[in-house]
C-alpha cells in the first residue's frame, strides 16, 4: 500500500501528532514572543530546515485551524502534568478563537493565516497580522539572511548572527529536545520517530537525524547554555558519539540502554543511499553515477538539479551500456532516491547555447540524446526505468526507450516540450506512436496513433499517476507499478533479472504514416482552436511542426517510414524552432517564472 510501519507504544498522539503538534505550537509561541509575522516564521521554518514550504502557519491552514484546537485539547487532557507540552500551549489562544469565530478556519473556510483575495481581477495572497487581525499582501521576501545557511546544515543556520537564526534555534532546541524526551515512553526506536516525521509530516530529516547533523554533544551544550534541561537519552547519545552510526555498511541506532543495534528495515527495500554506504560508484561525473546493485545489475543514478538531462547524464548512460555489453552484466536499471526521476532536458544549458548562437552545440546535444536513447533501446541487456515523481520531456522519453518500466504509483509522465516552444526530439514522437499502436490504445488505420500522439504532445498532457500513464501509453500493459517508494529500485532490479533470461533486443519499429493529407487535417483542427482562442499564435507554429513529424513529412500511407526518418525530422524541427524568437521567449519565461508563456 506504500505505507511505512513503525513501532510505538499506546500513548497520546502516538508519534506524529505528539511531536508534530508540539513543533507547531512551539513555533506559534515563538512567533508571538519574537514579534514575527506569519510570513517571516514560515520563511524560516520551511525549506531552510528541511520542512515543506507550508512550514507552520501554512500547514495549520491546510489541516484546519478548528481541527487543531481539538487535537491540542485531546493532548492536554491526556498527557501527564509534567510533560513539556503543557509549557507551550495557551499563547495565542485568543488569536485562534477569534479566527474561528470569524470563519477563518483555513483553506476549507474563508482563509486562515493566509487567504486569497481578488484584486483587480487577480487573486492576491494575503497574510493575517497576528496583532491586528487585518490582512495585507503576503511578503514574499520575508526570510532573513540566515535562511541561506540551511544549505550548509542546521548548525551553521542556528549559529548565524541574526534574528531569524535565533528564532529557529529557539524552536529547534525545544522540539528536538522534546523528541529525545519521548524515548522510551512513546517508543524505544528512534528510527520509528524519524520515519514518522519524514513520512507523516514530509520532513527531509527526522529529529534524531537533525540532532546528529547539529551534533549530540553540541545539542547538550546549547541546551545547558540556554538554561534548558537536557533529556537523559540525549546525554547518552552525546557520550556514544550520536544517535546513529554505520557499521559494515549497515545503519545502527542508539537504544535507550545505550547500546547500538542494526536498524530493522523491511525486506525488499533498496535505495541508492544503501549502495553508497556499502561501496563506491563504478563511474561518476557531476550529473550521474553508475552503481553495482548486485547480481550483475547496473544502476544509473541521475543527481543533476531536478535530475535534468545534460551531456554528462547522456555520457553516463552511454558508459553504462558499454560496461554492460562488454563486461557481462545482466541488465541496467535507471533510477534514483530523489523525488523526481527526471524533469526533462536542462533548459538553461540549451538556452545558454542558443543565446551564444552555438547552434552546432545544440545540434550535437540533440543528436547525442537520440543516439543514446536508441542505444538504450537496442542494448544487448535489458534496461529497466524506475520512474517516480516528475518524468517529463526527455525524462519521459528515457522511459519509453527502456524494455520495461517499474513505476512508482506517483509517477507524473508527459511530453511537455510545446510549453517551451519546441517538440520532443529524443525519439518521443516515434515511441509514443508505436506504443499507442502496439498497446491497442487507438483505432486501426494510419491516423489513429498520429491523432492521439498529436493530442497528448500538442496539449502537453501529463499523466497524474502511473495508472493513468498506462492508459495513455507511456507505461505498457506488462509494466509494473510499485506502491512503496522504498521498494522501487529493488522491484526494478528484480524485473531486470527476470528479463535477462534469454533476452533479445527488440526489432526496430516501422510506420505507415498519412503524410501531407494527414498534416492538413491536424492543421485544420489547430486552426479551429486558434479561432476559438484556445490556441495562441505560437501554439499554431509549434503544433504545425509537430504535425509534420507525426504524419511523416512527405511520405504517404503506402510507404514505410522508419525510426531514423522520424529522428531526422525531429532534429530538423528543433533546429527551426530553436531559432524562433517566440520559442526563445517561452524558454526564458519558463526559466524565470516556472510557468509556460502563452504567446
Amino acid at each position: 500500500l506504500g505505507k511505512r510501519v513503525i513501532m510505538c507504544n499506546d500513548t497520546p498522539g502516538f508519534v506524529g501528532n505528539r511531536l508534530g503538534v508540539y513543533f507547531i505550537q512551539r513555533a506559534f509561541k515563538a512567533t508571538i514572543d519574537h514579534g514575527f509575522t506569519v510570513e517571516q516564521a514560515d520563511a524560516m521554518l520551511g525549506r531552510p530546515i528541511g520542512i515543506p514550504k507550508t512550514a507552520v502557519f501554512g500547514l495549520m491552514d491546510l489541516v484546519g485551524i478548528d481541527l487543531s484546537v481539538h487535537v491540542i485539547e485531546s493532548l492536554i487532557s491526556h498527557l501527564p502534568d509534567d510533560d513539556p507540552f503543557h509549557d507551550i500551549v495557551g499563547t495565542g489562544e485568543d488569536i485562534i478563537q477569534a479566527m474561528i469565530a470569524e470563519g477563518y478556519t483555513g483553506r476549507k473556510g474563508k482563509g486562515g493565516f493566509y487567504r486569497l483575495n481578488k484584486e483587480g481581477g487577480k487573486r492576491v495572497k494575503e497574510a493575517r497580522n497576528l496583532t491586528t487581525g487585518e490582512y495585507a499582501p503576503a511578503n514574499r521576501k520575508a526570510a532573513f539572511s540566515s535562511s541561506r545557511m540551511g544549505k550548509q546544515g542546521l548548525g551553521p543556520l542556528i549559529d548565524y548572527p541574526d534574528e531569524g537564526a535565533a528564532f529557529v534555534s529557539d524552536i529547534l532546541l525545544d522540539t528536538l529536545s522534546y523528541a529525545a524526551h519521548l524515548v522510551p515512553d512513546v517508543t524505544g526506536d528512534i528510527y520509528s520517530i524519524d520515519t514518522a516525521m519524514k513520512a507523516g509530516f514530509n520532513w527531509k530529516s527526522g529529529p534524531f537525524q537533525m540532532m546528529d547533523s547539529i551534533g549530540s554533544a553540541s545539542m547538550v551544550e546549547r541546551l545547558e547554555e540556554s538554561g534548558r534541561s537536557v533529556p537523559g537519552f540525549l546525554r547518552t547519545a552525546a557520550d556514544n558519539g550520536g544517535f546513529y552510526s554505520i557499521e559494515d555498511g549497515e545503519i545502527q541506532r542508539l537504544t535507550p540502554d545505550g547500546s547500538m543495534v542494526v536498524v530493522d528495515r523491511p525486506e525488499s527495500t533498496l535505495t541508492v543511499t544503501d549502495l553508497k554506504r556499502r561501496g563506491k560508484p563504478l563511474k561518476r561525473n557531476g550529473s550521474a553515477s553508475i552503481w553495482d546493485m548486485g547480481n550483475k545489475i547496473l544502476l544509473v543514478e541521475y543527481h543533476s538539479k531536478m535530475n535534468a538531462m545534460d551531456p554528462m547524464n547522456i555520457e553516463m548512460l552511454v558508459n553504462a551500456v558499454d560496461i554492460a555489453e562488454s563486461e557481462g552484466w545482466k541488465g541496467i536499471v535507471i533510477g534514483n532516491d530523489a523525488a523526481n526521476f527526471c524533469a526533462g532536458a536542462n533548459l538553461g544549458l540549451v538556452l545558454f547555447a542558443v543565446n551564444l548562437a552555438a547552434w552546432k552545440d545544440v545540434e550535437d546535444f540533440i543528436a547525442a540524446g537520440q543516439d543514446t536513447y536508441q542505444a538504450l533501446k537496442y542494448c544487448e541487456v535489458p534496461v529497466v526505468a524506475a520512474s517516480t515523481g516528475m518524468c517529463l520531456g526527455g525524462g519521459a522519453e528515457v522511459l519509453m526507450h527502456c524494455d520495461a518500466i517499474q513505476a512508482h504509483a506517483e509517477s507524473y509522465i508527459g511530453l511537455v516540450e510545446v510549453g517551451v516552444g519546441i517538440i520532443p526530439a529524443w525519439g518521443g514522437c516515434k515511441e509514443l506512436m508505436a506504443r499507442l499502436r502496439n498497446f491497442g490504445l487507438v483505432s486501426e488505420g494510419p491516423m489513429g496513433p498520429v491523432m492521439k500522439a498529436f493530442e497528448y504532445i500538442g496539449t502537453a498532457q501529463v499523466a497524474k499517476s502511473a495508472e493513468q500513464a498506462r492508459s495513455m501509453g507511456f507505461i505498457g500493459p506488462n509494466d509494473c507499478i510499485t506502491m512503496n517508494r522504498d521498494r522501487l529500485l529493488a522491484d526494478a532490479k528484480i524485473r531486470a533479472l527476470e528479463l535477462s533470461e534469454g533476452y533479445e533486443p527488440p526489432e526496430p519499429h516501422t510506420y505507415n504514416l498519412p503524410g501531407p493529407t494527414g498534416k492538413t487535417a491536424l492543421e485544420l483542427a489547430v486552426k479551429d482552436l486558434a479561432l476559438s482562442g484556445q490556441a495562441t499564435p505560437h501554439d499554431v507554429v509549434v503544433t504545425n511542426e509537430l504535425a509534420w513529424i507525426l504524419t511523416g513529412g512527405d511520405t504517404d500511407m503506402t510507404e514505410t517510414t522508419d525510426e531514423d526518418d522520424i529522428l531526422t525530422m525531429e532534429r530538423e524541427v528543433i533546429a527551426r524552432l530553436g531559432r524562433h524568437e517566440d520559442s526563445l521567449a517561452r524558454m526564458e519565461h519558463m526559466l524565470e517564472t516556472g510557468k509556460p508563456l502563452r504567446n
